[in-house]
């Protein structure tokens, strides 16, 4: 059985969702010792141990473990069982991730499926759902697979609550992509406000349209009055021919609407600055299709711990080369 050190790379939940997302495709068994090891909180936390049950659910695996606190896991898959799963995470933990731990399974499988998840939607440090719909599903289905994603309320941290459903159609086989920089054809913004005074999405917006110059049709506000807790979010969309890049910042207790703008704003500035087809965060996410896909390439900025880790670790389970090189201020990388 193959042993992964979870403290390897960004040592935290990125090992143990490529781990099991690549163990379900492949039918390799893993054991995976000193889950997040490099987080504050080390081991299973609810967000994590529901991937994993998702997984188990899903490819009838036997599993070794799988408690919240767990520091090591014993993964033995069987066949992936597409159609109707539901998963409630209980906390405001990210349904997203949750989703990019399963979805590979489902991308080839033998018949559609159709995912339930209850959770986080608009999580700090995980895919929002904006990133999953207009920039990582859409990529998707060039390579095939067809989804028809649904928010049915979403649901910030602190109070979660959230619920999504993602309906996949699979395809026999992935098609390889291959990403390079294009112009900017469209560029929005979307400000999101959920039981907070409205003066912070406003001051947000105006920070928005002082330091970008974009116009004001260009940045909206909306008010998710179903969500259930409070939330705030500024979400920045960079349209190119074939590819949206999406840039998101959440609002925190003490932290000033303006100094939330800004922070999208200088991850927005940074990557249309560097001339690359692909911003950080979806680098991360695109590495392990392509690899199933058996090829592909994207340029993109200096690649993240996320990113490092899976160009690392994805090569364990399938033998596809996957390389990474530097090119002026940005890398190109190439897979298979």
């Amino acid at each position: 059985m193959m042993v992964i050190d979870g403290a390897m790379g960004e040592g935290g939940g990125q090992v143990l969702r490529t781990a099991l997302a690549l163990s379900m495709v492949t039918g390799e068994p893993f054991r995976i010792e000193r889950i997040r090891q490099r987080r504050a909180k080390p081991g299973l936390l609810r967000q994590h141990l529901t991937a994993v049950l998702a997984a188990e659910k899903i490819s009838a695996a036997r599993t070794a473990g799988a408690a919240l606190g767990s520091t090591e896991l014993a993964f033995m898959p069987g066949s992936v069982t597409p159609g109707e799963h539901g998963f409630a995470i209980g906390t405001a933990g990210s349904t997203t991730l949750v989703i990019q731990t399963v979805l590979p399974a489902l991308l080839t499988a033998a018949a559609p499926s159709r995912l339930t998840l209850e959770g986080g939607t608009h999580n700090p440090a995980a895919p929002p759902w904006d990133f999953l719909v207009e920039s990582f599903l859409p990529l998707l289905e060039r390579m095939g697979p067809r989804f028809d994603p649904r928010l049915e309320r979403p649901g910030f941290a602190p109070a979660g609550g959230g619920r999504l459903t993602l309906h996949v159609t699979p395809a026999p086989r992935l098609s390889r992509l291959d990403l390079t920089a294009g112009p900017e054809i469209a560029a929005e913004g979307l400000v999101l406000l959920a039981n907070l005074p409205r003066h912070i999405a406003e001051r947000e917006r105006d920070t928005l349209l002082a330091r970008i110059g974009w116009a004001p049709e260009q940045v909206r506000i909306r008010h998710p009055l179903e969500a259930l807790g409070p939330g705030n979010a500024v979400i920045l969309l960079s349209k190119a021919a074939g590819l949206t890049s999406v840039f998101t910042s959440f609002g925190k207790a003490g932290v000033p609407a303006e100094a939330v703008a800004e922070a999208a704003v200088g991850e927005y500035r940074a990557f249309r600055a560097a001339g690359v087809a692909v911003e950080p965060h979806l680098a991360d996410q695109l590495i392990l299709p392509l690899a199933l896909a058996g090829g592909g390439s994207f340029t993109t900025l200096p690649l993240s711990g996320h990113a490092a880790t899976q160009l690392e670790l994805v090569p364990r389970f399938l033998d596809v080369p996957l390389r990474a090189r530097e090119a002026g201020d940005g890398v190109v990388v190439e897979i298979g």
